[in-house]
C-alpha cells in the first residue's frame, strides 16, 4: 500500500500559530510520522508563519528505492529577510521516515547550497515538483516567484532552481533574462511571478508566469516549457506560451492568469515506439467568457521532443456534453492534476485523464463558493467521459459555503486526491478517487483528523497532498 503525505500548512505548532506540519499516513493501516521544524534533524524550528508543507514533492532523491519527500515552507525566514523561504528533503528509508540520512537543506544567501541573497518575499519552494528523468536521473524544480531580477531590481519578478543528480546539484535561480542554452521565454516584468507554478514529466517541466503581462495587458499569463537535457549546465528552454500567439486559441485579457495552474503527462501517439511527447494542460481561472467574468478555461497542448507544439483542447463549463455551466467566479482551472496510467502504450481518453478545480462553483445560493472538480479526458471530446463531484455529490460530507472544493488536488496511478481543508471543520479531510469515476462516484478511500490513526484536530489538513 502507497504512503501518502498530507500537509497542514496552517497548523499550530508548539503554540508557534500557522507554523505547518506534514502527516505521513503509512499504506496498509501502519500509523502515522508528524513531521515539522520541530522533528528529529530538521533543520531550523518551527516559527510562527513559516507554513511548512505549502508545497510537497515525492521523489526517489538519492536513488536507493525509498521515496524521499520535498518540503517548501517559502514564508520561512532567513536571518532578517522574511519569506525569503527554504526547502527540505526528508529522506525515506528501509528505517523509516526520516529514520535514515540527515535531511538536506536548500537555501538561498552566502554559503548555502543555492547562494545568491535571500531576500524579503523570495518565497523560494512556493511550487515544488519532483520525478526522474528518461535518462534515470532524480530532478527537484523548486519555484521562487518573489525573487527580484536584475539591479535596479525587477520586483517579484520570479524564477526557479533546478536541482539533479543524487549530489544534488543546484542550478539556479534561472528567471526569464537567463540564457540557458537558449533564452528562456519572456523578460523580467514587474509582478510576473515566474515559477509561481510547475510540472513535470521524464521529458519536460513547464514553468508558470501567471502574472505575466502581455503588452500592455496585465496579470494576462504565460508558460514556458523546458527539457530535462542540460545544455551548458542549464536545462534547456524549448518553447513559451501565451495567447497573443496566432495558434494559440484566446486572446490576451487583463486577469486571466494563463499558467495559474499546470499539469502534464507523457504522451505517445499511435505507431510511435517510444514516449518522447508530452499534453501539456494550462488552467486560466480568470478567463472570462463573453460576458461571463472569471468563468475559467482550460487549453491543452501536444509537444514534441524539440519543442514543437500543437493545441488539442479547450475546455470549458459550457463546451458540449460538459457537465455544468460555466458561472461567473467560478475560477474553472484554478487548481489541475493528471495522469497517463500507461505512458508506454497509446494514450487514450481513459489513461490520460485530467482534474479540474473549481473552486468558485456554487449550487445555490447558501452554498456559496462550495466549489468541485471536474474529471476530462485529455484525448477526444471533453465531453465523452467526463464526470462531476462536488461536496455532497461523490464527495463525502455535507455542502456549505466557502468549502472552495478543488482548491487542493494531486494525481498519481494510485488515484486523484481530493482535498477538503476549508470549511466546517467536520468536513475536513482527503478523499482518493478512481480516476474513471462516475458522476458522483464514491472514493476508495478517505483520510480525517482523529481517524485511522491520524492525530486529531487540524486547521486546514489537506490543504496539499502527495
Amino acid at each position: 500500500m502507497r504512503d501518502t503525505a498530507i500537509a497542514d500548512p496552517e497548523a499550530t505548532v508548539t503554540g508557534h500559530a500557522r507554523a505547518g506540519l506534514v502527516r505521513i499516513v503509512y499504506g496498509g493501516g501502519k500509523g502515522t510520522y508528524e513531521l515539522s521544524q520541530d522533528s528529529p534533524n530538521i533543520p531550523g524550528g518551527a516559527e510562527e508563519g513559516d507554513r511548512y508543507g505549502f508545497a510537497l514533492a515525492v521523489y526517489d532523491a538519492d536513488l536507493d528505492g525509498c521515496a524521499d519527500l520535498a518540503v517548501g515552507a517559502p514564508y520561512e525566514d532567513i536571518s532578517t529577510n522574511a519569506d525569503a523561504g527554504s526547502v527540505h528533503i526528508v529522506y525515506g528509508s528501509a528505517a523509516g521516515f526520516n529514520g535514515g540520512k540527515v535531511p538536506k537543506e536548500h537555501l538561498q544567501g552566502a554559503g548555502t547550497t543555492i547562494g545568491g541573497a535571500a531576500e524579503p518575499g523570495d518565497w523560494l519552494g512556493y511550487a515544488l515538483v519532483a520525478g526522474k528523468t528518461s535518462a534515470g536521473t532524480p530532478y527537484l524544480v523548486a519555484g521562487v516567484p518573489g525573487e527580484s531580477i536584475g539591479s535596479p531590481a525587477v520586483e517579484d519578478a520570479g524564477g526557479f532552481v533546478y536541482i539533479h543528480g543524487t549530489a544534488q546539484t543546484v542550478v539556479g535561480v534561472i528567471s526569464q533574462n537567463v540564457e540557458t542554452g537558449g533564452a528562456v521565454p519572456g523578460v523580467a516584468e514587474t509582478d510576473d511571478r515566474f515559477g509561481a507554478s510547475l510540472t513535470s514529466t521524464p521529458t519536460h517541466f513547464a514553468v508558470g508566469t501567471p502574472g505575466e503581462a502581455i503588452g500592455t495587458v496585465p496579470f494576462a499569463g504565460g508558460v514556458a516549457v523546458f527539457s530535462h537535457t542540460l545544455a551548458s549546465g542549464y536545462p534547456k528552454p524549448l518553447l513559451g506560451l501565451s495567447q497573443d500567439a496566432d495558434t494559440v486559441a484566446g486572446a490576451e485579457e487583463a486577469g486571466d492568469g494563463f499558467g495559474t495552474a499546470l499539469a502534464m503527462v507523457p504522451y505517445r501517439p499511435s505507431g510511435a515506439t517510444s514516449t518522447t511527447e508530452v499534453l501539456l494542460a494550462i488552467g486560466s481561472p480568470g478567463e472570462d467568457l463573453s460576458t461571463t467574468v472569471d468563468a475559467g478555461a482550460v487549453q491543452i497542448f501536444r509537444i514534441n521532443a524539440s519543442g514543437g507544439f500543437s493545441e488539442t483542447m479547450w475546455v470549458e463549463q459550457n463546451t458540449a456534453d460538459v457537465e455544468q455551466e460555466g458561472e461567473a467566479g467560478d475560477f474553472f482551472g484554478q487548481r489541475l492534476a493528471a495522469v497517463n496510467t500507461s505512458p508506454n502504450t497509446t494514450t487514450t481518453g481513459t489513461t490520460a485523464r485530467l482534474a479540474i478545480g473549481v473552486p468558485g462553483e456554487e449550487s445555490a445560493e447558501e452554498h456559496r463558493e462550495k466549489g468541485g472538480v471536474h474529471i476530462v479526458p485529455m484525448v477526444g471530446a471533453p465531453g465523452t467521459s467526463d464526470a462531476w463531484i462536488d461536496p455532497g455529490w461523490g464527495v463525502p460530507g455535507e455542502p456549505a459555503p466557502l468549502q472552495l472544493a478543488g482548491l487542493s488536488l494531486s494525481g498519481s496511478t494510485a488515484g486523484l486526491y481530493v482535498g477538503m481543508p476549508y470549511g466546517p471543520a467536520a468536513g475536513h479531510s482527503v478523499h482518493l478517487f478512481p480516476w474513471n469515476t462516475a458522476n458522483g462516484g464514491a472514493p476508495s478511500q478517505s483520510f480525517r483528523p482523529g481517524e485511522g490513526g491520524i492525530p486529531a484536530g487540524d486547521t486546514a489538513f489537506g490543504a496539499t497532498v502527495r
